[in-house]
């Protein structure tokens, strides 16, 4: 294969490579990235925080970091001893070694402390949000820049957490493991082994974002139900149990579970560059991507510092001027963000002809087709982000047509967003084609690998503007429950709050189209170190073993959505419980009891999901073999980033349907638009797009790199003589040992199953239904008695007591009524 080129005559440089000189670029900007993280952090934390006059604002806010705490304490407790076992079975495994075991636990130990890192800073970072927002004097509106400074802040430093930590470990284990001496091949086994490290960091984000995404989802879907369909009851209001649990979730999942997956994506795009470079470019081969990266953590810096805005919200004029004012901030704050981006994409740009220099040389012939491949991925991760930024904001026809559906109710609302989320596939999917093509082209399956890196390169200012969002709604939330700050707060958060609805939409586009190309790329080194360098597409196991992958997102994605329907059904269950607790023996609201339930049901309910993904690969692959897994990965990864772009597209648009309504942009003249029926209609279809775009769509991303990062870690189980042959014959391959972990699994699943359903917290549902139609009924008998009678049908008085009657009774006291007599 490629591994027979000479290597050295691609070491033209201008500086001489080696081991520490390939590692140079990732020490570099891991280094700088961490020394900003701490920066940004010091900020944070020396900003004032007058305690004394929010007493009610902290008291809130401290009970939403609580809740946070508890959740990650208990996820992280479940995946240590996860972890613990696992890296004990790697240890084990012909092939693999304690190398693999170090390299899966220091993965898994830094994609959890990034996420971490992004959780403790958001939870104390959103408090500090919503008085930053607060006008400067009464009478002002609140300070826009000054909360979006903030709020950007808080996602940057867990942004460049996530740079950091990757880099920086990526870095220190090839430092140990590199070893010069071998051979080219012996120097590509050397990353295979590393890519364990990409294992664990997938581990901890698909847990990390299955539960987190269960969690938030079961509180946003059971605190919307509740609270503003059947209660009536405005966003993030204290009277709703959920409301706390539901800002919870916004760290958890959002902050928590977008940090482990980039985490892992970053990761693996860098160790498939260099598993697959360092054959054909030898020493060049490794250290591009590195120095790249680094390089790209430095233009992310420098891009932090161009966020901001000089707009203030006024909410002054008629409605329809209200809503212009309101989408004139918006877009003001988008182009900020773009700015940023794309400026920090512009400089990596520029900065890639010094990376290529440090390791090609720029004179050499490689070195015009990897520059054009960073340009690729570039001009890829951007576009993906533009499309799903149509498809997906308020102020676009996509999303306007759905708010336009709600005026024949919720279905109709729900047929166009699904109609809407697939066809906003095709850009994303022109665009990944196309770099497909290109990269290969430019430089074959190395280009796929580079292109990656490059589109994740800016990582830092594009992660920050994802996990802003949470932080900003968390303001919002804190400034609706609290009393003590001005009412001209609340409208300014809920300006940050809309542009972090549509970064974090635009951000879920960019990690799955990222994931994809880094699964491609994960793909073909599995393939390389299996020594398949062509698979038959109607192989008698190939073909399979694509519909065996194909159908595993859906698979996956039904047990993610089912899980938040079981989560959010307690949930509502135990809102309902609460309200009538409330009325009829005037108990006080327990959010904490929410919060728990959440915990527990996400915790309960992530473990299908991530076994059958950890599994599968290693069943397959030892079953039948590297083939029909290849086969698996390739159908795996095509309906998965179909499925993950249409569920989280549909999800997104729906969720910007309803603030459209929200808003009055569908009815200006109405000065309540909230409670029309359209506003519910809508609000129905951002309850089914909840799990869509936070749950089961960002997950399918990390189910395929997850895959494709287990089999490249377990190919040298699927490997003879050394490594030369490859194990494709059923005979030949011990195939029971496959056989025995798919038994194993099965009774795991079943057990599981039985203990889980014994434990289950389970409501007396009908007791609770019937006690919140009383508690209904009293209360709209109460609202009639204010106004003293109701006119009846024909223009008559119908009398109070006639009124507390069931229709039944109503029917039976006429039949017995004694006649008449004159």
């Amino acid at each position: 294969m490629s591994g027979n080129i000479q290597n050295e005559e691609f070491d033209d440089g201008w500086m001489d490579l080696s081991r520490d000189a390939n590692a140079g670029g990732a020490f570099l900007g891991g280094g700088i990235a961490l020394v900003f993280a701490i920066i940004y952090a010091a900020q944070l934390s020396f900003m004032n925080r007058d305690r004394d006059r929010y007493k009610e604002t902290f008291r809130i806010a401290d009970a939403i970091a609580a809740g946070a705490r508890a959740f990650l304490y208990r996820e992280y407790v479940c995946l240590f001893v996860f972890c613990l076992v696992i890296g004990l079975i790697i240890l084990g495994l012909p092939g693999l070694g304690w190398k693999s075991m170090i390299s899966f636990w220091f993965g898994a130990f830094l994609s959890s402390l990034s996420g971490y890192i992004g959780m403790l800073t958001a939870t104390y970072s959103n408090v500090l949000t919503t008085i930053a927002c607060e006008p400067e004097s009464p009478g002002e509106p609140g300070n826009l820049n000054a909360g979006l400074r903030v709020a950007f802040k808080s996602g940057s430093v867990m942004a460049l957490s996530v740079v950091a930590s990757s880099l920086l470990g990526i870095g220190i284990l090839y430092i140990g493991f590199e070893d010069e001496d071998k051979d080219a091949q012996g120097r590509r086994e050397i990353w295979e082994t590393i890519s364990a490290f990409a294992f664990g960091g997938s581990a901890i984000a698909l847990f990390a974002r299955v539960g987190g995404g269960i969690y938030t989802k079961a509180a946003d879907v059971g605190a919307d139900l509740v609270g503003k369909v059947e209660e009536d009851l405005p966003e993030d209001s204290p009277d709703n149990p959920a409301t706390i649990a539901d800002n919870v979730g916004d760290n958890v999942g959002d902050v928590a579970g977008m940090g482990a997956d980039l985490f892992e994506s970053y990761a693996g795009s860098i160790i498939a560059a260099g598993t697959l470079g360092v054959e054909r470019f030898g020493n060049a081969g490794i250290a591009f991507p590195l120095w790249l990266a680094g390089f790209g953590a430095i233009a992310s810096i420098i891009g932090t510092f161009l966020v901001r805005t000089t707009k203030t919200f006024k909410k002054t004029g008629d409605k329809a001027e209200q809503i212009k004012n309101a989408t004139s901030v918006l877009n003001s704050l988008l182009w900020s963000i773009r700015f940023a981006i794309l400026f920090s994409s512009v400089l990596v740009l520029g900065l890639t002809w010094i990376a290529l220099g440090l390791t090609f040389g720029t004179d050499h012939k490689e070195s015009w087709r990897l520059f054009l491949t960073v340009l690729i991925g570039l001009l890829t991760g951007n576009a993906i982000g533009f499309a799903t930024e149509y498809a997906t904001s308020y102020t676009e026809p996509p999303t306007v047509s759905i708010a336009d559906k709600s005026y024949t109710g919720p279905a109709t609302v729900i047929i166009q967003g699904l109609g809407v989320g697939m066809l906003s596939t095709v850009p994303p999917v022109l665009c990944i084609v196309i770099a497909i093509l290109a990269a290969h082209a430019l430089v074959g399956v190395y280009g796929i690998a580079v292109a990656a890196v490059a589109m994740l390169s800016t990582l830092g200012v594009t992660l920050a503007t994802d996990a802003f969002g949470p932080v900003a709604d968390n303001a919002g939330g804190i400034a609706e429950m609290s009393e003590e700050v001005d009412e001209r707060t609340r409208e300014t958060t809920d300006s940050l709050d809309a542009l972090g609805n549509t970064t974090a939409a635009t951000g879920k586009g960019f990690a799955i189209g990222s994931a994809v190309l880094t699964a491609l790329a994960l793909l073909n080194a599995f393939a390389d170190a299996v020594n398949l360098s062509t698979v038959n597409i109607l192989d008698e196991v190939v073909l399979p073993g694509i519909i065996l992958g194909a159908a595993l997102p859906f698979v996956f994605a039904a047990l993610t959505m089912l899980s938040v329907g079981n989560a959010a059904e307690s949930i509502m269950y135990e809102c309902r419980l609460q309200l009538n607790q409330k009325f009829f023996d005037g108990k006080e609201l327990d959010s904490q009891k929410c919060v728990d339930i959440c915990t527990t049901e996400s915790i309960k309910e992530m473990v299908a999901p991530g076994v059958l993904a950890i599994f599968m690969p290693v069943v397959v692959g030892l079953m039948v073999g590297p083939r029909m897994l290849v086969g698996m990965l390739a159908g795996s990864i095509s309906s998965g980033f179909l499925l993950a772009v249409m569920m989280s597209n549909a999800g997104g648009a729906w969720d910007n349907a309803k603030k459209y309504v929200g808003k009055g942009m569908l009815h200006p003249n109405n000065k309540h638009p909230k409670k029309t029926d359209e506003y519910k209609a809508v609000v129905v279809g951002d309850t089914v797009g909840d799990p869509f775009k936070d749950t089961s769509g960002p997950s399918l991303n990390i189910l395929i790199k997850l895959m494709s990062v287990i089999s490249l870690v377990i190919a040298p189980l699927m490997t003879t003589d050394g490594g030369d042959g490859t194990r494709d014959d059923w005979e030949k391959n011990r195939w029971w040992h496959g056989l025995i972990i798919l038994i194993i699994l099965v009774i795991f699943g079943i057990t599981y199953q039985c203990v889980i359903s014994r434990f289950a917290a389970l409501h007396d549902k009908d007791e609770i239904d019937a006690q919140a139609k009383k508690r209904k009924n009293t209360v709209e008998m109460k609202r009639r008695k204010s106004v003293g009678s109701i006119e009846g049908k024909e223009g008559d008085l119908v009398p109070e007591e006639e009124l507390k009657m069931e229709p039944e009774e109503k029917k039976t006291s006429a039949e017995v009524a004694p006649p008449v007599t004159v």
